[in-house]
């Protein structure tokens, strides 16, 4: 037998053993037709078709993050010998794999092709054991703990881990979503020269979408406490986006219209009211990490103008730099775990 057959495994070996032990799926056969016209069933089925791949999608990623944790769990888990190891040098000592999994948006959830995504399967590497990643990008904070996600969330906390035990950590990373794109209008002014930049803000309208946020945060430390009280709930800030006007594969952007809109000249002026609003957030999210078991992460300040791949998402480098901020909290928090 070889080292890969017996013993500890790596998080890159265990996700081959499992995508091993799985059945080839069959090519799907896809049929190219006319498109037919809109219509009330025709804009139904799609929807329901969208629903189905939502939730193939969800499946998929439940039953490889559970054969591939399961693999790690019965054989022991150990991190891949450093790139210019040699033979001669001690086998790398095994751990017991954390269990974490995560929700939230396009910061957890960016799509793979964009240089292999984001926060997620970066932090994967760097602790060298799964995530389960539920993420969705584009998600809200208030429909993340609306009716149907809620008890999808409600179902893994009180279910634990699907390898087994509870959940050490759940990540989570919402509300950037509900305070920008179009609605930010709303609680953005027109542009007054005679005023600060940050004045420019429509304080209880913000105040009004903050609340919301809140609400959902709240619901959610509150779920765990009933359902899954060990669990540890981590949260981030987002650094400050840039309102450059660049989206992604037709999506966005998602600030400068509003400033386009409210007549702000271009620059720093539109740079400070994002700058705003973020700190606010901040603010927000920090109150909420006094309760026990909830960590705060303030990544703000961490990102340079070049690491943004777009108004609101990091780089690639960008969001390594993200991936490590969560690394080195996490081993805070479990310093026997996390090497």
């Amino acid at each position: 037998m070889t080292a890969v057959d017996t013993g500890p495994v790596t998080l890159a070996e265990a996700k081959t053993l499992a995508l091993a032990k799985r059945p080839k799926l069959a090519a799907q056969a896809m049929s190219k037709g006319a498109v037919p016209p809109a219509s009330p069933a025709n804009v139904g089925a799609e929807r329901e078709n969208l629903e189905k791949e939502r939730r193939e999608e969800y499946a998929r990623r439940i039953r490889e993050y559970t054969a591939t944790m399961e693999i790690m769990k019965k054989r022991g888990a150990r991190r891949p010998r450093p790139k210019r190891a040699t033979e001669a040098l001690e086998e790398p000592a095994s751990f017991v794999p954390l269990q974490i999994f995560a929700e939230g948006d396009s910061w957890f959830d960016y799509p793979i092709p964009f240089f292999g995504g984001g926060i997620v399967p970066r932090l994967e590497r760097l602790l060298g054991v799964p995530i389960l990643n539920l993420a969705k990008a584009g998600d809200e904070a208030r429909y993340m703990l609306g009716v149907e996600e809620r008890t999808l969330l409600a179902q893994h906390l009180s279910q634990g881990c699907p390898a087994g035990g509870p959940w050490d950590v759940l990540l989570f990373s919402g509300g950037g979503n509900d305070i920008v794109d179009n609605p930010m209008a709303l609680w953005v002014r027109d542009w007054n020269p005679a005023l600060p930049p940050a004045d420019h803000i429509h304080q209880p309208r913000f105040d009004t979408a903050k609340a919301l946020v809140r609400a959902a945060y709240e619901d959610l430390i509150a779920l765990r406490d009933t359902l899954s009280p060990g669990t540890h709930l981590v949260f981030h800030g987002y650094d400050f986006a840039i309102p450059s006007g660049r989206g992604v594969c037709g999506y966005g952007p998602w600030l400068k219209p509003t400033f386009d809109l409210r007549r702000f000249p271009p620059g720093t002026p539109r740079q400070e009211v994002v700058n705003a609003m973020l700190r606010q957030f901040a603010a927000l999210l920090t109150s909420l990490a006094t309760v026990a078991k909830v960590t705060f992460i303030n990544g703000q300040g961490t990102l340079p103008a070049n690491a943004w791949h777009n108004e609101l998402h990091p780089s690639k480098a960008g969001f390594e730099k993200f991936a490590g901020i969560f690394y080195r909290e996490l081993k805070k928090l479990y310093p026997n775990r996390v090497a």
